[in-house]
């Protein structure tokens, strides 16, 4: 920039009269300004024709990182081959609604003293104010606790494991415990069952959220004693179990993203329920009390978009080489991932802050960090991977229309195809960017973006709003580093 100030001034002085042949001061000067934008518009404010390239080194320039990344790109035909394979596991996935039931009867491995959480591993200690509120709720309903004090002197005897260590996946807080009921989804191609709790939303405090009160614990005795028997039912009357694939999919097209704009998906799930409810002779009133318990809840379909997208991804761990990432997650401590070719290893960093719009009366302040193992959604390809297919979502989570469908085109840089089922009519129904890839991660300096609620920071106080936040690129540095 300096150089062609210089140059400038240096023409102005001479009114551009050198006897140099082909003296560049003679032509119009004409510039390609590659890397910071600031350069760039200096040019173009002395009305030299300019082409900014946006650009970044690999690694934001970090000689560690390139060197690994060179390292690992040895074997890019061994990684290409895993990918594909990956990736076509993932697409291919036919995720089933087959049953419902308690946590310690379905899961393999849950006890009386198991209590599942959201994100990374994480102690009693770490956690942060909401995921206690909700591991202080889930002690009160399992009678273990008879009010806050007592549960926070039990707490630390419980044995907390990840969501994601038992086949499951819970949004914000993710805390589910022995009694409490969960929806089983089969993958159909490969044969691998996921788990999700019962959405807590439509009456009083959310539990997700941390809150635990009276008006909470109604609620989980709700889903427990009406809504889990009738809904066996009525899975029983069936018998094939319901095509979640196909609910997402139209749900797309119908102004969800299915992550945090579920309202299609909620209605199209009850829409295939209300004949089998009928069908299984549910009495009047607990039919009222359920349609009025979804009414009330626009986010109903969320745990059972989760528990799909968890059962395809699944599909494509362990595969050798692969650096398809099987996991986003994140616990309002510390947020991480999962990478196929890396096996369980989590890979995690300090959780940030979410880029927000608050409910009056909140502020940044009051936020708690990222949390919610809900980012399995982008992860499968969805959330706001699709946020260019649910526009009206920049009214909850912030930003503009463009913004939602930039989201989308951005996010195709970092992935390694697109679904097969999900499409987006706004993009001429182009298939969501699908399979997030380390690599290119890394590569482009692009981190994957993701759309989620915000809870309190203090234990039992609930939702305070929505927002944007992204997966931090160095949680994706730590896992080339670990690719030998």
């Amino acid at each position: 920039m300096l150089h062609v100030k210089r140059m400038l001034k240096f023409k102005e002085i001479t009114g551009g009269k050198q006897s140099m042949k082909n003296n560049i001061l003679n032509q119009d000067v004409k510039a390609i300004n590659v890397g910071l934008e600031i350069f760039a518009k200096d040019l173009v404010e002395n009305n030299i024709e300019t082409v900014h390239l946006d650009w970044l080194p690999p690694a934001s320039g970090r000689s560690d990182i390139n060197e690994q990344l060179k390292t690992v790109l040895r074997k890019k035909e061994l990684i290409d081959a895993a990918n594909e394979k990956a990736l076509d596991k993932l697409l291919s996935a036919q995720p089933v609604w087959t049953g419902v039931g308690l946590a310690k009867d379905v899961i393999p491995g849950f006890t009386d003293t198991t209590i599942c959480h959201a994100g990374p591993p994480v102690t009693w200690e770490r956690m942060c104010g909401p995921m206690q509120g909700s591991v202080i709720g889930a002690l009160i309903y399992e009678g273990l606790a008879k009010d806050e004090e007592e549960a926070r002197k039990i707490a630390p005897t419980m044995n907390f494991v990840p969501c994601h260590s038992v086949n499951s996946v819970g949004p914000m807080t993710g805390v589910f415990s022995a009694n409490m009921p969960v929806i089983i989804v089969e993958n159909k191609e490969s044969g691998n069952v996921a788990y999700s709790p019962f959405n807590s939303q439509g009456r009083g405090k959310p539990f997700a959220f941390g809150a635990f009160g009276e008006d909470t614990q109604e609620m989980l005795r709700y889903l427990r004693d009406v809504m889990l028997p009738t809904l066996n039912k009525a899975l029983q009357v069936r018998g094939e179990g319901i095509d979640l694939k196909m609910i997402t999919a139209q749900a797309l097209h119908m102004g969800d993203d299915c992550h945090n704009r579920l309202i299609a998906a909620t209605g199209q799930l009850w829409k295939v329920l209300v004949p089998e409810l009928a069908k299984a002779r549910i009495p009047h009133e607990v039919m009222i009390s359920l349609g009025y318990t979804m009414y009330h809840n626009n986010w109903y379909y969320l745990n059972f978009s989760m528990a799909a997208c968890k059962v395809s991804l699944d599909a494509a761990r362990n595969i050798e080489h692969s650096t398809l990432v099987t996991a986003m997650a994140r616990n309002g401590t510390e947020v991480g991932i999962q990478v196929s070719g890396l096996g369980d290893q989590w890979f995690t960093i300090k959780a940030p802050k979410v880029r927000g719009k608050y409910y009056p009366g909140y502020t940044d302040e009051d936020a708690n960090p990222d949390m919610g193992d809900s980012a399995i959604t982008e992860t499968a390809g969805i959330g706001a991977f699709a946020m260019a297919a649910a526009l009206p979502m920049t009214q909850l989570v912030g930003g503009t229309v463009q913004d939602a469908i930039n989201f989308t085109k951005d996010m195709r840089k970092i992935t390694l195809g697109e679904s097969r089922n999900y499409t987006i009519p706004t993009l001429n129904f182009i298939g969501t960017p699908t399979g997030i890839d380390v690599l290119k991660v890394i590569e482009t300096g692009i981190e994957p973006i993701i759309n989620t609620g915000i809870a309190h920071k203090v234990a039992g106080n609930g939702i305070i709003g929505a927002g944007l936040v992204n997966m931090p690129i160095e949680v994706f540095e730590k896992a080339l580093l670990a690719f030998k």
